[in-house]
């Protein structure tokens, strides 16, 4: 994996946020959540010219082999511009999944496509592996004559709906493996959920007799997944820390320009206690983002107990500002046309996703012997 300097992350930020700021601003979010993908396809193949969408493909399969520092850091702005699209579920858990699986010739086959923005891919694995629940069951493969067959369903898949592949975790008779799906695989259907945030696309997958491929592992596929996992909760720690910051900055222009009784409304107390303590929530996110990042990185023993942390604190925090915000606002927050409430219900659907601030509270303490 390349080393990225300092600098060289900086760049690659700032060129993202450029491009966001020009080319997706909210006007455009919302056309495309309205769109059948939810996708700004033009969009999607400028991230590809970038080579953004190749920053967790190693460098071998045609990306730029990013580590977790320059993926939170990206997702920060991913946040900050409400970013339709299956940046996270296809640009970093598929291919970061591909990577730690290791099958070096359906690697070296699809992630070239997934970096260049040819191919979407959407990773189907039960509540169980992904959100820490004890609910859901599996789908389950079975090796027949003609090849494997998946049967079961599962629900709540990101952006399954304009996937092309699907990585799906299924149990075998030697265990949990995972197999790639065509998009287009007789027995497949694929069912879009009604969903709070409409910039996210969540669908359930039912599997009758599907015809599969066995991805081969060089490691065990718990161990895989568990890895992958770790980089999509913290590129989902990112993701919230920049949309409370944004949403924290259009506030506070909104409450130094807001007149009332005369005033400003920023000028009044009650709204500076407000803000004070949304930049304390939101500087604290940041933190906990970046430093999950960071560990997780350097391959740090204690990176879990990061990740787990930066995921229950951000997962908190882009709620709670979000929800302030509006509050700041007044009324006007509470209209369709205002921008504000499309913050708070990414931020209420990002605390959802594979596992909630609570659940990642608790790992915390089990991970620090409390």
């Amino acid at each position: 994996m390349p080393t990225f300097s300092a600098e060289d992350r900086t760049s690659v930020r700032d060129g993202v946020a450029r491009l966001f700021a020009e080319r997706s601003p909210l006007s455009s979010v919302r056309s495309a959540m309205e769109t059948a993908t939810g996708i700004d396809a033009d969009l999607w193949q400028e991230l590809a010219a970038m080579g953004v969408l190749g920053v967790a493909v190693p460098e071998r399969f045609g990306g730029i082999g990013g580590d977790a520092v320059l993926i939170e850091a990206l997702m920060e702005e991913v946040g900050a511009a409400l970013v339709c699209g299956p940046f996270l579920s296809s640009a970093v858990f598929a291919a970061a999944l591909l990577e730690n699986l290791g099958d070096a010739e359906i690697s070296a086959k699809l992630l070239p496509q997934m970096a260049a923005g040819s191919l979407i891919a959407a990773v189907a694995v039960q509540d169980a592996a992904a959100a820490g629940t004890q609910s859901g069951v599996a789908p389950k493969a079975r090796q027949k004559a003609s090849g494997w067959r998946i049967e079961g369903e599962v629900a709540y898949v990101i952006h399954a709906d304009a996937a092309h592949i699907l990585l799906v975790a299924a149990e075998t008779s030697e265990g949990l493996r995972v197999f790639l799906v065509e998009g287009n695989a007789h027995g497949l259907a694929r069912s879009p959920l009604s969903t709070f945030d409409k910039t996210l696309r969540l669908s359930r997958l039912r599997f009758d007799a599907t015809p599969a491929r066995r991805i081969e592992a060089r490691r065990e596929t718990t161990e895989a997944l568990a890895n992958a996992l770790d980089l999509v909760r913290v590129a989902l720690a990112g993701e919230q820390a920049g949309g409370a910051r944004r949403v924290l900055d259009i506030t506070v222009d909104y409450a130094k320009s807001r007149i009332q009784f005369g005033r400003p409304i920023g000028s009044f107390q009650a709204i500076k206690h407000m803000a004070a303590d949304l930049l304390l929530e939101v500087e604290s996110a940041t933190s906990a983002a970046r430093e999950a990042a960071r560990l997780l990185s350097m391959g740090s023993a204690s990176a879990g107990a990061a990740v787990s942390l930066a995921a229950s604190a951000c997962g908190d925090a882009f709620v709670k500002v979000t929800a302030d915000a509006i509050q700041m606002h007044g009324g006007i927050a509470f209209t369709w046309d205002h921008d504000a409430h499309l913050y708070l219900r990414r931020a209420r659907a990002d605390a959802q996703l594979f596992g909630t601030p609570a659940f990642h509270r608790e790992q915390y303490l089990r991970a620090m012997g409390a």
